[in-house]
């Protein structure tokens, strides 16, 4: 390879750019901007060289993108370019003008109404960066907009001294206008104005005299009309009013230029800092004008591949989408799948011509370049790219009369170029490869090129009629056929492409639908000979049967989504099925649950309005104990469970399972299907389908046996209950279980040992003991016993 000559890659560059049509894409995002700094950031923009500046660039678009479907705009505002304004302040003494403070007033409400926008908006955290750099100034803010109106008018509440002095002044001029109109309505000088009304001549009150009766009004002559018939006259007892007129004019002039000095003076000191919000400001309008084009292009944000591929689905060229959008009867665009994996060096194009062969060129190239500049690309979700620097093309016709260089040599001086700046990461577009001269030698410079392309790794589209290029592709390893589809009933392109097979050129279709002769047709099909044209036929054929074969294929791809998407939404309703049985059986259990507290109360109730002689202790203590076995019997209700699921599990961790509604211990993990224990019993699930606990819940490594009460244990009843270090509530259930057990088994002398302390729980115990008719006496216990740390309690027979 030869050595890269200066500046030679900023002309690859800029040449590729034009060639592939860059800058009208530019237009399109400067078209959506809202401010002026906004829309120069935009006209600057070009493609990034570094991954991680890529990386940031397209996060920013697509959280700008989440926002603007979400929240709508940002209020970005559309002020004037501050930038001249802010620089013109490092002269001292210079005050900014009203209009200009106003724009400072809207960029400052336009900063801090981002900020607050951005940081209270989930999932943007590249753009909350940006929120971050915004400096709010709501105190300058404010003083401007006290002091400046709408209009860029300067406000009476900017002083209390300028707002005094236009009172004064408003005074002073109500004073002479009533002056005036009194000498225009005295009868002694009818006839000596041209016409009744006061005017202002450098800024002093006049009267219009008629010249021909100047001598009956004394005053001063200020001005002369035109025709020199109207004297303008200021009277003599006006004048003392008209100069106190003129010095409150002077006074309000200077305390505007005071009140304009302080606000500049206040813009002054954060004058960096409003550079700063400007230039965020920008870049966030730029974001937002992408994520706008991004919705007209109906693009995404692709994938990066780590090693130079290409793999766009359903790709569109987005100058065609543009125009589509703008012209409702503009030919709808059919997107392409533009692949070159990463074992494939070099992909060759070959079809008819306008079947969209150059069409997916500059598709390829500009989808490239537009993510490198941080632009989402009109493709299906799911594509990937790698970030090829620099794109280079030879796209088009070089001729240059003026430099005496045929359509041949203007090719070949791109070649060569390119030749000398490719790398591993090139990928390289070649239009109409080998053609511009003898196809002989055309091909094997083409196919010299490529070997030398191929050797230093670049990658490689290219397009071609030429048969020894479409076969150097079919022999070759890493280099790969596409054909660009032909309807052969239509006699029309499709544009789409078939990967694996050359495509045939069409040219007698095509000549027979522009309408030849069919004799010249007859002629040149003569002329090609019969090797040349079964050889043609074959390649149509094999196209015709790869467009059906791709069909077929599509319709299976179809039919498969489908069928899965019908399993997903079974599967769904299975889980809403089970899930709606259970919240049945959970709303059962707890009404079962009400009904019996509701009994027990009932009961209790009855208990304490019947004479305790009316019901034996013993008939009352059964009650009471089948009821409380009916509360044991009762499951209670499943608790719901947790909602996360789980990104990682361990042996021995417990998950829930929502579909059963109970917990399981992980056991075995076979990639993202697990095996359970619950209850004994060993099931399998996927770990999509279990749900993890925060904190993560473990079960020990030595699982206590449960205890089981059964008759053995009701029948070998103790006559002392020991409720030391209980809580009050648990004390007294245990308390009236141990009662109700003592009169079932006619033990009717008991001891409760609960303890000194604090005396709250002896006191709780006594009153519950109290409270309960089948209780005949309750006394301490003599000092051997335990003294008052022990209640003895008898019951009745």
């Amino acid at each position: 390879m030869t050595v890269e000559k200066p500046g030679l890659a900023r002309k690859i560059l800029a040449d590729s750019l034009v060639q592939l049509e860059f800058a009208k894409v530019v237009e399109l995002v400067v078209g959506k901007t809202q401010t002026p700094y906004g829309r120069a950031l935009a006209a600057g923009l070009v493609p990034f060289d570094d991954r991680p500046r890529i990386g940031e660039a397209l996060r920013e678009a697509q959280e700008a993108g989440r926002l603007l479907g979400e929240d709508g705009p940002l209020p970005l505002g559309s002020g004037i370019d501050l930038l001249p304004h802010l620089e013109r302040l490092h002269t001292e003494g210079l005050s900014l003008d009203p209009e200009v403070l106003r724009d400072v007033q809207a960029a400052l409400e336009a900063a801090a109404a981002c900020r607050q926008r951005l940081l209270k908006t989930e999932d943007v955290p590249a753009l909350q960066a940006f929120a971050l750099r915004l400096t709010a100034f709501p105190e300058l803010a404010g003083e401007i907009r006290s002091s400046i109106g709408p209009r860029a008018e300067i406000l009476d509440s900017a002083s209390f001294e300028l707002a005094d002095l236009r009172d004064g002044l408003k005074g002073e001029r109500s004073r002479i206008r009533r002056q005036l109109e009194g000498i225009l309505q005295d009868d002694r000088l009818q006839g000596v104005f041209q016409e009744n009304l006061i005017t202002d001549r450098n800024g002093r009150y006049v009267l219009p005299v008629r010249a021909d009766h100047s001598g009956r009004l004394k005053g001063f002559v200020h001005d002369v009309s035109a025709s020199g018939q109207t004297l303008y006259v200021e009277p003599a007892i006006a004048l003392e009013s008209n100069n106190r007129v003129q010095t409150l004019v002077h006074k309000i002039a200077r305390e505007e230029e005071r009140i304009l000095a302080r606000l500049t003076a206040s813009v002054r000191k954060v004058r960096h800092k409003l550079s700063d919000n400007q230039a965020v400001l920008a870049r966030l309008d730029l974001r937002q004008a992408i994520a706008r084009l991004t919705v007209d292009l109906d693009g995404v944000v692709p994938g990066l591949a780590d090693e130079p591929s290409l793999d766009l689905r359903d790709a569109r060229h987005p100058l065609l989408v543009a125009a589509a959008k703008a012209r409702s009867a503009a030919p709808a665009v059919v997107p392409i799948d533009l692949r070159l994996p990463a074992e494939c060096h070099s992909l060759i194009i070959s079809g008819p011509n306008t079947g969209g062969k150059t069409v997916a060129l500059k598709t390829a190239g500009l989808l490239v370049l537009m993510v490198r500049a941080g632009l989402p690309v009109p493709c299906a979700p799911g594509s990937r790219l790698f970030p090829f620097a620099p794109v280079m093309a030879d796209i088009g016709d070089e001729q240059s009369i003026e430099q005496s260089l045929s359509t041949f040599s203007g090719h070949l001086l791109r070649l060569r170029n390119i030749l000398a700046r490719a790398d591993s990461e090139t990928l390289v577009l070649m239009d109409e490869l080998g053609t511009g001269t003898d196809p002989g030698e055309g091909s094997a410079l083409a196919l010299a090129a490529v070997d030398s392309l191929r050797k230093v790794g670049a990658r490689i589209m290219a397009t071609t009629h030429l048969h020894v290029v479409k076969g150097y592709a079919q022999l070759e390893a890493d280099v790969e056929n596409a054909a660009v589809e032909f309807d052969a009933e239509s006699l029309q392109p499709t544009y789409r492409l078939h990967y694996g097979i050359p495509g045939a050129s069409h040219a007698f279709t095509i000549a027979r639908r522009i309408g030849l002769p069919e004799e010249v047709l007859t002629l040149a099909a003569d002329y090609l000979g019969l090797g040349e044209r079964e050889g043609v036929a074959i390649i149509e054929r094999l196209q015709t049967l790869r467009a059906k074969l791709d069909d077929e294929l599509h319709t299976a791809q179809r039919l498969r989504a489908a069928a899965e998407e019908d399993r997903r939404h079974s599967r769904q309703e299975r889980a809403e099925v089970a899930a709606r049985r259970q919240a049945l059986l959970d709303e059962a259990r707890q009404r079962g649950v009400g009904m019996l507290a509701a009994a027990e109360e009932k009961l209790q109730a009855l208990f304490r309005q019947v004479p305790a002689s009316a019901v034996p202790s013993r008939e009352r203590a059964a009650l009471t104990s089948a009821l409380r076995e009916l509360h044991e019997v009762l499951p209670e209700p499943l608790p719901q469970g947790p909602q996360q699921v789980p990104a990682e599990v361990a042996v021995r961790e417990i998950l829930y399972v929502p579909e059963l509604g109970i917990e399981a211990e992980v056991t075995r993990i076979y990639g993202d299907r697990l095996e359970l224990l619950a209850g004994g019993k060993k099931l399998r699930q996927a770990r999509s389908a279990l749900r993890q606990y925060q904190p993560r819940r473990f079960a020990p490594q030595h699982r206590p046996v449960p205890r089981v009460r059964d008759r053995v244990e009701r029948r070998a009843f103790l006559p002392r209950l020991v409720l030391v270090g209980k809580r009050v509530e648990d004390a007294q259930a245990l308390l009236g279980r141990f009662l109700d057990d003592a009169l079932l088994h006619g033990e009717l002398q008991l001891e409760v040992v609960h303890g000194a302390g604090q005396g709250v729980l002896r006191t709780a115990v006594r009153q519950f003991l109290a409270e309960r008719r089948e209780v005949a006496r309750f006394q301490p216990a003599p000092a051997e016993q335990g003294g008052d740390n022990v209640t003895l309690v008898e019951l009745r027979h």
